[in-house]
């Protein structure tokens, strides 16, 4: 339990940041920035692929965060969620797995989640559904906040993040809960070894909003009692609190359910294909 505090309390600078920062945009917001955003969506996906690999599930919070704010695109979003390692790295690295396989996960990962986020654009743009204005007002309104009373930033991004945090603080405690009385034993009866299902069941897993999870996918990986294929598809699907804030930011409910069935169904195809390359904890 004091870890799970620990791991909370190291979410606040990234969620005040990106609030700071979507403040900010709003503020001054005008054509020129439209074309500014606009321009750097082009490359969204290869930035979030890169920065989701980084093992602090705060990159995703604020990735949600700013794609239900209208500042970057759901291919980038896409490519964060499916890169975010989470606590998996600390794990593997503290259970000795050798460094050559984790530095082949975090590439596969970072690969695959580019792809992913790349040809996700691609359709929306195909679909013409790809431009998103930046809409911070929106956030706030859904919100509920009553920031926009305030003059400046800070005291609007410090309401917005003790807002968020506090959401995640009650869903994560009761996630944390559950782990903490059922953990690792229960993960260890669900088929995590076998082909396909494994991987299924491994990905809807890695949905729930906790690190908790995967840090158990890594221990239990670690010490053979979950395939390759399995940690991976945990893995992809895996990205933190991302989804849990994208949900309580982000008002098209509709959005919000194709982000999660897409981060599903391509995380745990990505996972099961990744298997292969992967191989078991001792190769």
């Amino acid at each position: 339990m004091i870890e799970f505090i620990q791991e909370t309390l190291l979410l606040l600078p990234f969620l005040f940041a990106t609030y700071l920062v979507l403040e900010a945009v709003e503020a001054r917001a005008g054509g020129a920035l439209e074309r500014f955003l606009e321009r750097s969506r082009s490359v969204g996906p290869l930035v979030g692929g890169l920065a989701g690999a980084i093992p602090q599930c705060g990159v995703s919070a604020a990735a949600a965060s700013f794609y239900a704010g209208g500042v970057i695109s759901a291919g980038t979003v896409l490519a964060v969620f499916l890169s975010t390692s989470d606590e998996m790295l600390p794990v593997l690295i503290s259970s000795r797995v050798p460094v050559l396989l984790m530095v082949k996960i975090v590439v596969v990962k970072a690969i695959a989640a580019v792809a992913a986020g790349f040809t996700a654009n691609g359709v929306l743009v195909f679909a013409r559904h790809f431009r998103r204005k930046v809409s911070v007002g929106e956030l706030c309104a859904h919100s509920h906040c009553g920031c926009r009373g305030h003059k400046g930033i800070v005291i609007p991004a410090l309401i917005h993040t003790l807002e968020i945090f506090a959401f995640i603080v009650v869903i994560s405690g009761a996630v944390e809960l559950t782990m903490h009385y059922f953990g690792e034993d229960a993960l260890n009866r669900l088929w995590l070894n076998r082909p396909v299902l494994g991987e299924m069941v491994a990905g809807a897993l890695g949905l729930v909003p906790n690190c908790a999870v995967s840090a158990a996918a890594a221990k239990l990986y670690a010490g053979h009692a979950m395939s390759a294929g399995a940690l991976m598809a945990s893995s992809f699907t895996g990205c933190g609190v991302g989804l849990l804030v994208l949900f309580r930011t982000n008002r098209n409910f509709r959005e919000n359910l194709s982000i999660l069935f897409t981060v599903y169904a391509v995380g745990t195809m990505f996972g099961w294909l990744s298997g292969f390359l992967i191989g078991p904890a001792g190769a």
